[in-house]
């Protein structure tokens, strides 16, 4: 009888973490988006404010629809910002809001590993379309080649989300640096905002444990056939 060892061993507990990480992100959020910044300014004028003062005239801050689904778009050069985001003022929102700012400013000075990534994307994106389908018809049926194609495959996906703590953590990073210094926050809610970056870097965290966990399941199968 078949028995998926490495779905056991490596795939069931990833997927366990990055369940922790998301309920983790969620209550984090509730609980600072009903901690309004004392300052009083919103995610939106955070956002825009920030981007004035690198010189990114060109990025503009727009409105999504959606519940977290705020994001910094590099084609078109666009900071968008969820409702809750946009016209909030709690710590969770100005976080957020400077958190995309921070993507912004990666783009325009050229930050390595977000080019690297955003060149790489395509590759990716392949990557973890293919992979799978290719790799258990290779189990199936017998075919080492299959299989090796495909664990090379899930590897691009892998590094896609390797490449992506670096961006993320940086991102907060920068964040944190230009809420205190434009003083959008005073140091005693300082706190409160890294908490809900550190929060959001979480979800990276287990979406790699996830992907690496995948390919360690792959590899052992294919162990498995030899």
């Amino acid at each position: 009888m078949f028995f998926d060892q490495g779905l056991i061993i490596f795939v069931i507990p990833a997927m366990l973490f990055a369940l922790y990480a998301q309920g983790k992100v969620k209550s984090t959020y509730n609980k600072y988006s009903r901690v309004f910044a004392k300052k009083g300014f919103t995610g939106a004028q955070v956002a825009r404010k920030l981007l004035d003062d690198m010189g990114l005239y060109d990025v503009d801050v727009e409105l999504t629809g959606g519940h977290l689904t705020d994001h910094y778009d590099p084609r078109s050069k666009k900071v968008r910002l969820s409702r809750e985001v946009y016209y909030g003022s709690s710590l969770a929102a100005l976080s957020i809001a400077a958190h995309e700012t921070g993507h912004a400013n990666q783009h325009a000075n050229g930050y390595f590993f977000l080019t690297f990534r955003n060149n790489f994307f395509p590759v990716a994106q392949i990557g973890s379309q293919m992979a799978m389908p290719l790799f258990f018809a290779g189990f199936l049926f017998g075919s080492g080649i299959l299989m090796e194609v495909g664990i090379a495959l899930f590897s691009f996906a892998v590094l896609f989300q390797i490449i992506t703590l670096p961006i993320e953590f940086n991102a907060s990073s920068r964040a944190m640096a230009m809420l205190s210094e434009a003083g959008f926050i005073y140091p005693d809610e300082e706190k409160g905002a890294k908490k809900v970056l550190d929060a959001a870097a979480l979800t990276y965290v287990a979406a790699t444990a996830v992907a690496l966990a995948q390919i360690l399941r792959l590899l052992l199968l294919r162990s498995r056939r030899d």
